[in-house]
Protein backbone atom coordinates (compact mmCIF):
# COMPACT_ATOMS: atom_id res chain seq x y z
CA UNK A 1 0.00 0.00 0.00
CA UNK A 2 0.98 3.68 -0.82
CA UNK A 3 1.12 5.43 2.36
CA UNK A 4 -0.58 8.54 2.72
CA UNK A 5 -2.94 8.47 0.40
CA UNK A 6 -5.73 6.46 2.17
CA UNK A 7 -7.90 7.85 4.79
CA UNK A 8 -7.45 7.04 8.42
CA UNK A 9 -9.49 4.03 9.39
CA UNK A 10 -11.56 4.19 12.86
CA UNK A 11 -12.15 0.47 13.82
CA UNK A 12 -14.56 1.29 16.79
CA UNK A 13 -16.38 4.01 14.97
CA UNK A 14 -19.32 5.08 16.84
CA UNK A 15 -23.25 5.21 15.29
CA UNK A 16 -25.89 6.78 16.46
CA UNK A 17 -29.45 6.38 15.05
CA UNK A 18 -32.35 8.75 15.59
CA UNK A 19 -34.41 5.95 17.72
CA UNK A 20 -31.19 6.35 20.33
CA UNK A 21 -29.81 3.19 19.45
CA UNK A 22 -25.75 3.38 19.23
CA UNK A 23 -23.64 0.56 17.62
CA UNK A 24 -20.22 -0.23 16.40
CA UNK A 25 -18.83 -0.80 13.18
CA UNK A 26 -15.12 0.18 11.12
CA UNK A 27 -15.75 2.94 9.40
CA UNK A 28 -13.16 6.17 7.87
CA UNK A 29 -14.96 8.53 10.35
CA UNK A 30 -15.15 8.68 14.21
CA UNK A 31 -18.81 9.14 14.27
CA UNK A 32 -21.95 8.87 12.21
CA UNK A 33 -25.46 10.06 12.76
CA UNK A 34 -28.22 8.04 10.99
CA UNK A 35 -31.99 8.82 10.62
CA UNK A 36 -32.84 4.63 10.99
CA UNK A 37 -31.07 1.70 11.63
CA UNK A 38 -31.79 -2.48 11.38
CA UNK A 39 -33.61 -1.96 15.28
CA UNK A 40 -36.11 0.63 14.12
CA UNK A 41 -36.45 -0.19 10.75
CA UNK A 42 -40.05 -1.77 9.99
CA UNK A 43 -38.56 -4.96 7.82
CA UNK A 44 -36.18 -5.44 10.01
CA UNK A 45 -39.19 -5.44 13.30
CA UNK A 46 -41.62 -6.68 11.50
CA UNK A 47 -44.04 -4.19 11.51
CA UNK A 48 -43.81 -3.47 7.68
CA UNK A 49 -47.22 -2.89 6.20
CA UNK A 50 -47.82 -3.50 2.55
CA UNK A 51 -50.68 -0.47 1.57
CA UNK A 52 -53.15 -0.35 -1.51
CA UNK A 53 -53.40 3.15 -1.47
CA UNK A 54 -56.36 3.96 -3.54
CA UNK A 55 -57.10 0.46 -5.31
CA UNK A 56 -53.79 0.71 -7.07
CA UNK A 57 -53.66 -2.76 -7.42
CA UNK A 58 -57.65 -3.15 -8.71
CA UNK A 59 -56.99 -0.38 -11.18
CA UNK A 60 -54.37 -2.24 -12.72
CA UNK A 61 -55.84 -5.43 -13.30
CA UNK A 62 -59.39 -3.25 -14.40
CA UNK A 63 -56.69 -1.79 -17.02
CA UNK A 64 -55.25 -5.14 -18.03
CA UNK A 65 -58.48 -6.93 -18.24
CA UNK A 66 -59.97 -3.85 -20.64
CA UNK A 67 -56.69 -4.15 -22.40
CA UNK A 68 -57.07 -7.96 -23.36
CA UNK A 69 -60.47 -7.32 -24.17
CA UNK A 70 -59.47 -5.11 -26.87
CA UNK A 71 -56.86 -7.46 -28.06
CA UNK A 72 -59.10 -9.72 -28.55
CA UNK A 73 -61.23 -7.35 -30.61
CA UNK A 74 -58.80 -6.66 -32.79
CA UNK A 75 -59.13 -7.61 -36.86
CA UNK A 76 -56.96 -11.03 -37.37
CA UNK A 77 -56.32 -9.29 -41.25
CA UNK A 78 -53.59 -6.63 -39.71
CA UNK A 79 -52.07 -9.84 -38.26
CA UNK A 80 -51.93 -11.93 -41.89
CA UNK A 81 -51.52 -8.39 -43.72
CA UNK A 82 -48.16 -8.32 -41.55
CA UNK A 83 -47.16 -11.53 -42.10
CA UNK A 84 -47.34 -11.32 -45.94
CA UNK A 85 -45.59 -8.54 -45.85
CA UNK A 86 -42.62 -9.95 -43.90
CA UNK A 87 -43.05 -13.32 -46.31
CA UNK A 88 -42.68 -11.12 -49.08
CA UNK A 89 -39.33 -9.03 -48.05
CA UNK A 90 -38.12 -12.27 -47.30
CA UNK A 91 -38.42 -13.58 -50.93
CA UNK A 92 -37.19 -10.51 -52.40
CA UNK A 93 -33.89 -10.87 -50.21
Amino acid sequence: MKKDIHPKYYPKAKVKCACSNVFEIGATVPEMEVEICSACHPFYTGKEKIIDTAGRVDKFKKRLQKHSEIAKQAKPKTVKKAVKKTAKTREAK
